[in-house]
């Protein structure tokens, strides 16, 4: 199970036998030369902005008629919808969330994923820097042909593509959804033991917390996704923000700041910066690597501040996800039991916005 195709609007990619991380883990890997393989089962993942002037917006959309008509169309309606039409020969897949997102400024993270043997799949979406998703499931969704994936991710003449949608990719799996894993494997968490890489952290170990107390780690969470858009790692540099040493981190991992220059602006105590807001070309950039990227996290009984090489970094926040069956079952928590998944209420800190941490950038390098 692997990605095997990521397209933006710079590169274009699509291997049978998976991308970057996932590079020989694709079972389509033995299809290649196969022009009727199918996609039985799969997730189409999607990253786009909300037109600012409200406009309707075809995110996705491809048509093929031969050997059999088939194809997809994934739009963006206003008034806060996306609408998924899946074709293939006589048989349409129909599909509509509602959401709360109507903003120009808000991205999207849209998943189709389809199990066409089981006969089930789901469209979910998520607001990128806000938590829960909107979900609905789908009654037999048809599945996607091999040579259509590849058609549509090399060749951007076979695809209509809203200019608003940063890339797209195509998994093998079923890719869980919800609360996503922000750090990279190496980066070093305190202990009351002294640092130890993310990587060597497991259930069961105690973590430091930036107010000096301790807590326990409930589960440490991975996964693997596209190196695009707002997945594409950021790294912090050192002796910035209090860092020991460089650190990588995914552009929602958002930083606990405090001091003198934060309660004079947000009167505020502490706030909560994501890294991507923090993307300067000095105390902070994006990293350039290769197609995918994995992530790690720590689940702990409440959301707290954690340190990492020096700094604080919030924890894996999850809200009330337990409290909904199907959001918990379509998240990379699906293994746990459900009545032992912690309650975490809404965090004590406002979430800067990018101007806010430009502003406080600024003031901090005057």
């Amino acid at each position: 199970m692997a990605w095997i195709a990521i397209a933006d609007r710079a590169t274009p990619r699509f291997s049978c036998s998976g991308l970057g991380s996932d590079a020989g883990r694709a079972e389509t890997a033995t299809q290649r030369d196969d022009p009727s393989a199918l996609l039985a089962r799969g997730t189409l993942l999607l990253e786009a902005r909300l037109a600012p002037d409200g406009r309707p917006q075809t995110l996705l959309e491809w048509e093929q008629i031969l050997p059999w008509r088939r194809g997809l169309s994934l739009q963006a309606i206003p008034g806060g919808g996306v609408v998924l039409v899946v074709s293939q020969g006589g048989q349409v897949c129909h599909g509509v969330v509602q959401h709360d997102a109507v903003n120009g400024d808000d991205t999207l993270r849209i998943s189709y994923s389809w199990d066409a043997p089981a006969r089930t799949g789901r469209l979910v979406v998520e607001k990128v820097g806000a938590p829960g998703l909107f979900l609905t499931e789908l009654r037999d969704p048809p599945p996607l042909l091999l040579r259509d994936v590849q058609l549509v991710a090399m060749h951007p003449e076979t695809r209509s593509m809203d200019r608003d949608v940063s890339f797209f990719a195509v998994s093998t799996r079923i890719e869980p959804v919800g609360p996503l894993p922000t750090l990279d494997a190496r980066v070093p968490l305190c202990t009351p033991y002294g640092y130890r890489p993310l990587g060597r952290i497991a259930r069961g170990d105690m973590l430091r917390l930036s107010d000096g107390g301790n807590a326990p780690v409930l589960q440490v969470v991975r996964r693997t996704v596209p190196a695009s858009g707002l997945l594409r790692p950021v790294r912090l540099r050192a002796p910035y923000f209090g860092l020991q040493q460089d650190i990588v981190v995914a552009p929602e991992q958002r930083l606990v700041i405090g001091g003198s220059d934060v309660e004079y602006l947000f009167d505020q105590e502490f706030v909560l910066v994501p890294a991507r807001h923090l993307v300067n070309g000095t105390a902070a950039h994006f990293v350039a690597g290769g197609p995918t990227v994995t992530y790690g996290q720590v689940l702990l009984p409440t959301h707290e501040a954690i340190l990492a090489a020096g700094t604080a970094v919030e924890s894996l926040f999850i809200g009330r996800i337990r409290r909904h069956p199907a959001k918990t079952a379509a998240s990379l928590l699906a293994g746990m039991e459900r009545a032992r998944l912690p309650d975490h209420a809404a965090s004590a800190y406002p979430v800067l916005r990018a101007f806010e941490a430009i502003a406080l950038s600024q003031r901090r390098a005057a």
